[in-house]
């Protein structure tokens, strides 16, 4: 395939470059023919012999999904609905809840829930299972049918039953579905330092996006702020190309990301261009479990550039990239094609991006019991064959007397969300004139 097709989405749960399937066979031997046959036995059988009548499409559409399925938890058939919702997670908005879900072993699991949507601020976090919706159970169904319920129009309720890992009992959220509005970018300026929140990269808008952001806060401050802090969190990942770009905006120079296929020859490399719209600044970006894909070719980068801090918790561990290859005018093959790579030559794949700074979540009361979900506990995951053994860092055991305080303590002194306010503070103290200027030397050496 030709490499000027990667133009690639990294998804945490669906996402690919386009590109069309040659009819070309490579060579197959008598053997998997005699597999053939056998797989048209049962199709005949089932076709004649079934309690009720069935339609071949569905069983055909079936067999893909289970060859896909055996394969990785990024690959799947797509279908005519398939291909429209995530052209609706492409260009669009939809009336729902805003959840990215998964299905295990029959239920339906919450991958993330995106910021500021109605899931979000009902408090439902990752790991967390869906049982029933307005009581009817959801166990044996489909994910698609689990989606199409959730959907609906903006303003109606709906209520989940929710099951938390850590809690005894289940627990009923009513929750009012809005029009999602998928908004890659927000931005706010807090205590003179730029907080930039990017969500999602699913948008082919996110990395323009990013630079009307700096836009606004310079404008705001009226001069540059003290430095910026990029916020992953929670973020699922999206756009290949849209995730360089946005490593781009911070960068001079250096490799980005590379990319590589089965063949050790398939390799892809991409650069930085000249120009920082941060002019140099500093920058820490926050990452937590929810923090995939094209967020960590992101975090890899910069972390890897010593451009910026990487701070929060280690990241969900994503690191394939699939391609939707084109089988019909209606109808695609999402495949994983490749594994990417930060510059320094690691795979995020199970791992994920460790952060410089461990920052837990401590205005979460939760956060100590909550299971986090990665990559790394989906079944059937691609296995990281170069993995560094982190058995070797040992633990004393003594508690982080920066890290003591409960979540009460920190909501009567007015911190939400303790993450961020430890970033934006941190960088306050990194914009002191004299650490600035070490800051500013150390960089500068680190890429003659």
């Amino acid at each position: 395939m030709n490499k000027s097709l990667l133009r690639s989405l990294g998804l945490f749960g669906a996402g690919a470059m386009v590109a069309t399937l040659a009819p070309a066979i490579g060579a197959v031997d008598m053997n998997t023919y005699k597999e053939l046959d056998q797989f048209m036995s049962v199709f005949e059988r089932v076709r004649t012999d079934y309690v009720d009548k069935v339609d071949d499409r569905k069983l055909i559409k079936g067999a893909i999904d289970g060859m896909l399925a055996s394969l990785d938890p990024h690959s799947s058939y797509l279908d005519v609905r398939d291909r429209q919702n995530m052209r609706t997670q492409t260009q669009g908005a939809y009336g729902g809840l805003g959840l990215s879900v998964t299905m295990e072993d029959g239920a339906v699991k919450i991958m993330t829930p995106q910021e500021d949507t109605p899931a979000w601020k009902a408090g439902l976090k990752a790991g967390d299972y869906i049982t029933h919706l307005n009581t009817n159970l959801l166990y044996g169904g489909t994910l698609d049918e689990a989606v199409d319920q959730m959907r609906g129009k903006p303003g109606s309720k709906i209520t989940l039953t929710i099951v938390r890992p850590g809690r005894d009992k289940p627990f009923d959220v009513t929750l009012t579905r809005e029009l999602i509005q998928l908004k890659p970018v927000k931005w706010e300026v807090k205590n003179g330092v730029g907080v930039i929140n990017i969500n999602t990269f699913v948008n082919s808008n996110t990395a323009d996006s990013v630079r009307a952001a700096i836009m606004g806060i310079q404008k705001t401050v009226g001069h540059d702020p003290l430095g910026y802090v990029i916020d992953l969190r929670s973020n699922p990942g999206g756009l290949l190309d849209q995730a360089i770009d946005v490593s781009d905006i911070f960068l001079e120079r250096g490799e980005i990301v590379s990319q590589r296929g089965r063949e050790k020859t398939d390799i892809e490399r991409r650069f930085a261009t000249p120009g920082d719209l941060a002019h140099g600044l500093p920058i820490i970006v926050l990452v937590d479990a929810g923090s995939a894909s094209a967020a960590e070719i992101v975090a890899g980068a910069l972390q890897d550039q010593k451009r910026a801090l990487v701070m929060g918790e280690r990241s969900f561990g994503k690191g394939s990239v699939q391609t939707v290859l084109e089988l019909s005018d209606d109808t695609a093959l999402k495949l994983t094609t490749a594994r990417y790579f930060t510059p320094s030559g690691r795979s995020v794949q199970e791992g994920g991006i460790n952060p410089d700074i461990a920052v837990p979540q401590l205005s979460d009361a939760d956060y100590k019991d909550r299971p986090r979900l990665r990559e790394a506990d989906l079944r059937r995951h691609l296995i990281n064959e170069a993995k560094v053994d982190d058995k070797v860092l040992e633990d004393d055991g003594k508690p982080d007397p920066r890290f003591i305080l409960t979540a009460d303590q920190l909501k009567k002194d007015g911190v939400e969300d303790f993450q961020l306010d430890y970033a934006v503070k941190t960088i306050a103290r990194m914009a002191q004139p004299a650490l600035k200027t070490a800051m500013s030397g150390a960089r500068t050496g680190a890429r003659r």
